[in-house]
């Protein structure tokens, strides 16, 4: 199995291209930001957790639901265009670190993981579950979307999926999964 992307593989993705997925133009992330927001339950989080929110495309879709947001990234370069994405927004945190190993202090109530928990292996991915866990309020929710066609990646988004739900253990159920040809999505919320 693969080791977990090192944090250079972003920048260097990034230093290739601005956007390098097409967030801003794909009608795939179109759909599936909209599918994203469509499942969460709650009209308003009062402070939530993007792991992974590359140039803020779904970071500024997302703030509308939320009284703070705390978007982190490991890329320097996207953390940039997301905040001028979002620069009027200002109930909206940018911190640059890589999961698992960084993590913002404070409790939330929604963690958001589109697309990133695919990047690492499954000791790294315990460890995501863990720190969601460890920092989650009771009652709020954890959504998974994840691509689930071939990957190069350390997991495909359905390993990297089911084995995150897992290490959660029983202080998670699931509340709604939703899957098509292309993506999945994974709905859960803390006992």
């Amino acid at each position: 199995m693969s080791a977990s992307l090192p944090p250079g593989y972003f920048d260097a993705l990034y230093e290739a291209s601005p956007d390098p997925w097409a967030f801003e133009t794909s009608a795939y992330e179109r759909a599936k930001y909209a599918a994203t927001l469509d499942a969460l339950p709650a009209p308003r989080y009062r402070r939530a957790l993007e792991v992974g929110c590359s140039i803020g495309v779904l970071t500024r879709q997302l703030a509308d639901r939320c009284d703070a947001l705390v978007a982190m990234d490991p890329a320097r370069r996207a953390l940039e265009r997301a905040r001028a994405r979002c620069r009027d927004l200002h109930h909206v945190q940018f911190v640059e670190g890589q999961a698992p190993g960084d993590w913002p202090p404070g409790r939330f109530d929604l963690v958001m993981l589109s697309e990133v928990v695919y990047y690492l292996d499954r000791h790294d991915v315990t460890r995501l579950a863990a720190r969601a866990a460890a920092s989650m309020e009771r009652g709020g929710h954890v959504e998974l979307a994840h691509w689930v066609r071939e990957t190069n990646y350390p997991l495909s988004g359905d390993e990297a999926s089911e084995h995150f739900i897992g290490a959660l253990g029983t202080s998670f159920r699931c509340l709604a999964q939703q899957r098509t040809d292309d993506y999945r999505l994974d709905l859960l919320v803390a006992c």
